[in-house]
């Protein structure tokens, strides 16, 4: 007997590589559609690592403007012939995250709870569910801030205030809680959903919620934009996973918030990026000290040069806000 069919719907169009790294960032198309989809990407063939394939589930079917706006996500899929098909009577949820593997960064396993394995002996276990914000820790810009944090912490480096601007699904912000346990952490994002799903897999993940030591506060704002952010500034540690144009927009805002002689990390931007990225933040004191790259995406992190003598206090300097559209991290 075969499966009853369902109002879940799935549509596959071919991609690349470059294209499948890249659409994460792509959050601000995806919010136009209500309720969006779940995008999951593949390699099907790993004897042609060039072609990739994009998965979207839909709750109902979806219509042309809809299937047309997946498709502009892929410039190499312009002229392709979109595959649409209706699912089984299943868990559409769990197959689509099935393909997405666990990622091990560091002393970090990320997973979905389509892979409900024991993690690696001594590592840390996140679940974050795929289907509901970008930052799973797939991503190769979300892996290589998870190893950075590692690296930093088994350098012996401590940090009593820290905040994640564009905080996604809170991935980076939980994992800075695990590492630096008494520090008291803000994570923003500009997307009120995402802060909404931090919320969530705070509470699946057992992390406490608030403004104490070890607990991670969490407000909606565009860039640094919020009196929460602000009030509890400086930061000896930021972490902004975004993009290169937010972060070289943001650079007057988010060194403004750090401490002398504190680090920031930046991610979300690709390896020809980095000298623009650099050099916005040069001229605001900050240099860079370590670079990680994994593929195309680099992980940078900067410190801030320590100043002597009266010190300005830190003021809002209107030039906070990210671009409209530009949604935080993965």
């Amino acid at each position: 007997m075969g499966h009853a069919m369902s109002n879940s719907w799935k549509l596959t169009l071919p991609c690349t590589r470059a294209e499948a790294e890249a659409l994460d960032a792509d959050i601000t198309p995806l919010a136009l559609l209500e309720p969006p989809p779940s995008l999951v990407v593949r390699e099907p063939d790993e004897a042609r690592p060039d072609h990739w394939e994009l998965n979207a589930y839909f709750e109902g079917k979806p219509d042309t403007a809809s299937i047309a706006l997946i498709q502009s996500l892929i410039p190499s899929a312009a002229k392709a012939r979109p595959k649409l098909e209706n699912l089984p009577d299943e868990d559409w949820l769990t197959i689509s995250q099935a393909g997405l593997e666990p990622v091990h960064a560091g002393r970090f396993y990320v997973h979905t709870s389509a892979h409900d394995a024991p993690p690696p002996p001594g590592a840390r276990a996140f679940l974050i569910e795929a289907s509901q914000a970008f930052g799973t820790g797939g991503h190769e810009t979300t892996h290589g801030c998870l190893e950075m944090l590692d690296r930093m912490k088994s350098h012996g480096l401590r940090f009593d205030h820290i905040a994640d601007i564009g905080t996604g699904t809170g991935l980076l912000a939980f994992a800075a809680c695990h590492l630096w346990p008494r520090a008291r952490l803000t994570a923003s994002d500009i997307d009120p959903v995402s802060i909404d799903v931090t919320a969530e897999n705070a509470s699946v993940n057992g992390v406490p919620l608030g403004l104490g030591r070890g607990q991670v506060a969490l407000c909606v704002a565009p860039g640094t934009d919020h009196e929460l952010i602000l009030q509890r500034a400086p930061y000896d540690l930021v972490i902004a996973n975004i993009l290169a144009g937010p972060l070289i927009e943001l650079a007057p805002a988010l060194s403004a918030i750090l401490r002398d002689g504190g680090s920031l990390i930046l991610a979300g931007l690709l390896a020809g990026q980095t000298d623009a990225v650099a050099a916005a933040y040069r001229a605001h004191g900050l240099r860079l000290a370590e670079r990680q790259d994994r593929g195309e995406w680099p992980c940078l992190r900067l410190t801030k040069r320590s100043r002597f003598g009266w010190q300005r206090p830190i003021r809002s300097t209107g030039r906070t806000s990210q671009p409209p559209g530009d949604f935080g991290s993965w």
